[in-house]
């Protein structure tokens, strides 16, 4: 098997912030790398170190420590001495405010890198005119091309934010966060419009957010960052499904946490049993998990289950209903066990009533226990992969699916045949 062509690799990257008298670290020896073709997203909380991860590979943010590669060059290293100026990397990079030329008509604005580049870059003048209008008819603006820019909504000035950055062709797209000034709805429209874009030109795309829904649907690879460090790394149903500690549990998504301890054997097959403030549950573990280890179990709120009846099937407890909100497509009941309230996430024809008995199941192929020391549970269903086929290699998820770096779980690759 071939090694994949990187297009990206970030080595024990280190940024100190600005002024920090405690040598306090945006970003604390984060590394990973890129493949050719891919969108790989760095999603986290405010302040996790994201975007200045994103500023150091532009540029932008000159590095403490660590090496930067783009398309087999070495950009930034500190033994050697190397930086290359950040017009000199080969990238593009479009921000969250898009930063279009207002003075500038549409077709101006993606010309202007085609004809302000140094010498040994600078387009043909004959060929300016068509490069410009094949990328304004990719983000269906041609029509607007001699129009003011300042005339765009929103919507259409981050399409020619990305056209002026596709225009070069580069190596890299950068985008930091470029959907957030944007309403919800042209937001959910934009999410599919860039990634048909990324996938039609096959441009290798680092995106950061703080979204989840984006990160979720649009990456082959999401990287989720912590205190300037990467704390896990895999394709969007590895972080979501099988989160490896509470921060991404609860970060990705909505989850239902307990603390929990192992007590023993469960009559399910692979099964333990755990002691959790609902009561004794049983649950799947990460290998290596024994009798007396504290755990924490993760259950996602669609994967309980409420019954009006009770079933004849473990991890099912009496419930009171304390709380129902009906979302159309579904119904989201807010429920107590004990002394505890659960969210829960049901089908639209559910219907149970406030006072009404009803009867809440984890199941136990749902229950996802995580360990400090070793993890989390097993993906019974790795096999399915991404949504993303016609991209995803087909033997090891994309090797790792980052080549993911010294002290970032990631979940073991499948073995050739599995796929």
């Amino acid at each position: 098997m071939t090694e994949p062509e990187l297009a990206l690799e970030v080595e024990d990257l280190v940024k100190v912030y600005a002024g920090s008298e405690s040598g306090q670290r945006a970003v604390d020896g984060v590394s990973f790398t890129v493949e050719r073709g891919r969108f790989f997203t760095l999603l986290g909380p405010s302040g996790c170190g994201k975007s200045t991860t994103l500023r150091c590979i532009a540029g932008l943010e000159a590095t403490d420590e660590g090496t930067i590669t783009v398309g087999g060059r070495v950009v930034s290293s500190h033994q050697p001495k190397v930086l290359v100026q950040p017009h000199e990397r080969d990238i593009a990079m479009v921000f969250q405010s898009y930063a279009i030329w207002p003075h500038m008509t549409v077709f101006d604005n993606v010309a202007f890198p085609l004809r302000a580049g140094r010498k040994r870059r600078r387009v043909a003048r004959k060929d300016v005119r068509p490069r410009v209008m094949e990328a304004l008819e990719r983000v269906q603006l041609a029509e607007y091309a001699q129009r003011l820019a300042t005339k765009l909504s929103g919507g259409q000035q981050q399409r020619l934010a990305l056209a002026r950055a596709l225009v070069g062709n580069p190596t890299l797209l950068l985008l930091d966060e470029p959907l957030s000034n944007l309403d919800a709805s042209l937001r959910e429209a934009m999410r599919t419009e860039l990634r048909t874009l990324q996938r039609d030109t096959g441009v290798t795309t680092l995106y950061v957010t703080h979204d989840q829904t984006e990160a979720l649907s649009m990456s082959n690879v999401v990287a989720v960052m912590q205190d300037g460090r990467i704390v896990q790394a895999g394709s969007p149903r590895e972080i979501y499904r099988r989160p490896m500690s509470s921060f991404v549990a609860t970060f990705v998504g909505r989850t239902n946490l307990f603390d929990a301890t192992v007590t023993g054997p469960a009559a399910s097959p692979s099964a333990l049993t755990l002691d959790t403030e609902v009561g004794r549950i049983e649950a799947v573990c990460p290998e290596g998990v024994g009798v007396g280890d504290s755990v924490s179990v993760s259950v996602r709120p669609e994967d309980i289950r409420l019954h009006a009846e009770r079933p004849l099937r473990p991890n099912v407890f009496d419930a009171s209903i304390i709380r129902r909100m009906y979302l159309g497509d579904a119904v989201e009941y807010n429920v107590r066990v004990g002394e505890r309230q659960i969210d829960t996430r049901q089908h639209g024809d559910v219907f149970l009533r406030r006072r009404q008995p009803a009867w809440v199941e984890f199941p136990v192929e749902h229950c996802v226990v995580l360990s400090d020391e070793f993890g989390a549970t097993a993906d019974t269903h790795a096999d399915r992969g991404t949504e993303d086929e016609d991209h995803d290699p087909p033997d090891d998820r994309a090797g790792l699916l980052a080549s993911v770096f010294e002290g970032a779980p990631a979940a073991a690759p499948v073995e050739e045949g599995t796929a």
